[in-house]
């Protein structure tokens, strides 16, 4: 019963922009920290950003550092993760991912549960 749901992905042109969202079903988010993954085809899926349980506390990867922002809604149980800046290299499938705790994380194996995925595709 516990469901997370990624929306927000598509097609943009590099340089573009793109908000991703990741809402709960089943539980609220205020004691969970969530990460942002990414896998594209034939490659291991890799974390992208992650925010803390508490007042905001966040993690980058160094790919994407200063181009994307991860925050929270915890009212409406939501995570955004607004990318600018887009590359080709960006193009993947995003999934977000939660855990109880406090501190933000990238570690895969760290995270309970995962949502579907949205498809980010950057091309001219």
């Amino acid at each position: 019963q516990v469901q997370l749901v990624e929306s927000g992905g598509g097609l943009v042109q590099p340089g573009g922009s793109l908000r991703l969202s990741c809402t709960s079903s089943g539980f609220t988010l205020d004691y969970y920290v969530i990460g942002w993954f990414r896998q594209a085809p034939g490659k291991e899926r890799e974390g992208v950003s992650s925010i803390s349980s508490g007042e905001g506390g966040t993690f980058y990867a160094d790919s994407v550092k200063g181009r994307f922002t991860i925050s929270r809604d915890n009212p409406k149980n939501t995570v955004y993760l607004q990318m600018n800046s887009l590359k080709p290299e960006d193009t993947a499938v995003y999934y977000c991912a939660a855990v109880p705790g406090f501190r933000a994380t990238l570690a895969l194996a760290e995270y309970d549960y995962w949502g579907q995925g949205t498809q980010v595709t950057v091309s001219s």
